[in-house]
């Protein structure tokens, strides 16, 4: 028998037991870590008072309603009454191992109580990091399950049972920890990361670090919404995103097409303290004394915490890389959320829009720290604001562009203190919740100048995957004139060429009512450029993996989206990904974001009424960004 049980100090009794149950649960080649059958958790140690009592054993275990223990001991951060109750959320605190040798390629272990990542979990260390970590589903009846640690053959490890969560499930749950070659079930993600079959292959989606889960949900790894603070600085994009009230998400890219996920940037100061959305400058001149002489200024963040009244700050003095929360925080306090910060240099101030009571709020500040309130507020406001200057093009004009969440926006002059509206409030896109929490990357002044916006694509799901939801492509903002005013143009990024594949021109000409042409037979990610002549009486119908667009001569229409222009329609770009649909008409002077559940393979363009002219079409075949 070569195994390894931990029974240091147990007395004779208990090693008999011990020895029995861990010889009828263990392989001959397997390596017990730990099973907890005895009166303490000797030699691991315990900070806090989580883990007081001992391990939950014998009677106690029908007493807090734990099922599918293997033996008669758990570790248990409930029983703080040792076992005079049905268990006690309320106490905190951490177990944790000895080290040891990852010598097999699995370490299996049942494990039960709440489901809190970071809280509430059990956790692999391995040079001091977090490399793997494990929850409850919210349930006592504990679950058999295994981590793949193959990558970390040969190095000294720890287990580190976590409680940090107080209320329901405020508590974890685990037994029988082992390490083997054959674990009775192995890890639920077995696919590399990026290789999965459905994740979209060149629209940004998150990753998981250290979980094992299928179908993440909003505070999971592998989930993400709202985008927050992008910025621009020193030839890198980054892009940071909600994982729901958790964390920022952090991605960064230097040609806004290839993305490199990094750990997440900071964390909630507690459990549901939460870090909800905002944005990010570089305090080039150091106005807030968080830099140090001759080094990076500082990379600033505010947000707000879930009580939607506190608004806190968070700084990274090495690009990003690393993260502190202010320890002086909040910085102030006023409902709601959602700050929007930048340098406002007529008035050498910062300014911040805040949602709140249905309205936006403006504030200054000379130093990121202190802020007064303008009491200029902008009515019917909706969420995450972004607020930017931007040219005229083709004149020396700019407008100052305010955007709310839902993608209205609306144009204007500001001064410092207060925005003037000078137009009513148009969509950006017309493909609804699919286009949601739009932000555009900050600091582009000392890079190429463009004002380039991204929007979280809500809605996307991905069944039986380890990720959720994805983020439209970046996009090239203009404010151009066109015969009904000023409009916003959106248009994918010129970068996009980065990733073209193979291209095809389609035959095309005179579409009758009824001929079908065929752009492509299958295929997951392309891109199709075409140009149109439309009659008043005709439609251009594109079938895209099912999905129609529909073209008239001033109307685009994808399924229940539909937006007219004052300009006849010309031309259409359309980005297909997996999961994705985006169409873009006349250069970005309407667009249609759309989740795509695709029901054909192909790709196909015919007419109705008239019949009408497709002067050209270009499909180019995209690679992946991973």
């Amino acid at each position: 028998m070569n195994f390894k049980p931990s029974f240091i100090n147990m007395p004779l009794r208990h090693l008999i037991i011990h020895s029995f149950l861990a010889t009828v649960a263990l392989g001959a080649d397997d390596i017990l870590i730990h099973d907890f059958e005895g009166d303490s958790y000797a030699p691991w140690q315990t900070t806090g008072t989580a883990f007081n009592a001992g391990p939950a054993r014998g009677a106690s275990l029908a007493t807090l309603e734990i099922t599918n223990a293997t033996g008669s001991g758990v570790a248990c951060s409930e029983n703080h009454e040792s076992g005079n109750s049905s268990g006690n959320d309320g106490p905190q605190g951490r177990l944790t191992s000895p080290a040891f040798e990852i010598q097999r390629k699995y370490i299996s272990f049942k494990i039960g109580g709440g489901d809190y990542e970071r809280h509430a979990c059990m956790n692999l260390l391995v040079d001091g990091e977090i490399v793997k970590s494990a929850t409850g589903r919210n349930s006592d009846a504990m679950y058999a399950a295994s981590w793949d640690v193959t990558k970390w053959a040969g190095k000294q490890a720890k287990i580190e049972i976590v409680d940090e969560a107080s209320g329901g499930w405020g508590h974890i749950l685990v037994d029988h920890l082992v390490q083997t070659d054959a674990p009775a079930v192995l890890p639920v993600v077995t696919t590399p990361v990026y290789q999965e079959a459905a994740r979209p292959l060149y629209h940004f989606t998150a990753r998981q670090w250290t979980m094992d889960r299928l179908n993440p949900g909003m505070r999971q790894e592998g989930w993400l919404n709202d985008l927050n603070g992008m910025i621009y600085y020193k030839g890198e994009y980054h892009m940071f995103a909600q994982r729901w009230n958790k964390c920022w998400i952090h991605a960064v890219s230097t040609d806004l097409v290839h993305w490199t996920e990094l750990q997440p940037a900071f964390w909630e100061e507690e459990l549901d303290s939460a870090v909800q959305s905002g944005s990010c400058v570089i305090d080039v001149n150091n106005t807030s004394g968080l830099g140090e002489p001759g080094k990076e200024p500082p990379m600033v963040a505010l947000w707000s915490r879930n009580d939607n009244r506190t608004q806190c700050l968070s700084y990274s003095l090495d690009k990003g890389r690393t993260w502190k929360h202010y320890d002086k925080n909040p910085l102030f306090v006023f409902p709601e959320r959602d700050p929007k910060v930048f340098w406002h240099a007529p008035s050498n101030k910062w300014v911040m829009v805040m949602y709140g009571s249905d309205q936006y709020h403006i504030f200054t500040s000379t130093n990121l720290l202190s802020w007064k309130n303008e009491n200029n507020p902008i009515p019917k406001a909706y969420e995450c604001p972004d607020f930017f200057e931007i040219a005229v093009d083709g004149t020396n004009a700019k407008k100052w562009v305010l955007v709310h969440a839902d993608g209205k926006y609306s144009y204007g002059k500001f001064d410092g203190t207060k925005y003037t509206e000078e137009s009513d409030r148009f969509m950006m896109d017309i493909g609804g919740e699919a286009f949601y929490a739009t932000q555009s990357f900050e600091n582009v002044q000392t890079g190429d100048g463009r004002r380039i916006q991204m929007a979280w694509m809500r809605g996307s799901n991905f069944p039986g995957q380890p990720f959720s939801q994805q983020v439209t492509f970046p996009c090239k903002l203009k404010l151009k004139n066109t015969r009904a005013g000023l409009r916003i143009f959106r248009q994918p990024v010129r970068e996009i060429s980065l990733l073209a594949d193979q291209v095809k021109n389609v035959s095309c000409g005179r579409i009758h009512p009824g001929e079908i042409t065929t752009i492509a037979d299958s295929g997951e990610a392309y891109r199709i450029e075409a140009e149109v002549d439309i009659p008043a009486n005709a439609t251009v119908v594109f079938n895209v993996r099912g999905t129609a667009v529909r073209l008239g001569k001033t109307e685009l229409k994808v399924n229940d989206s539909n937006a007219k222009i004052p300009e006849d329609v010309k031309k259409v770009e359309i980005l297909v990904d997996r999961a994705s649909l985006e169409v873009f008409v006349n250069d970005g002077e309407i667009s249609c974001s759309r989740v795509l559940r695709p029901s054909t393979p192909s790709t196909t363009v015919t007419a109705e009424g008239s019949g009408a002219t497709v002067h050209s079409i270009r499909l180019t075949t995209l690679k992946g960004m991973w």
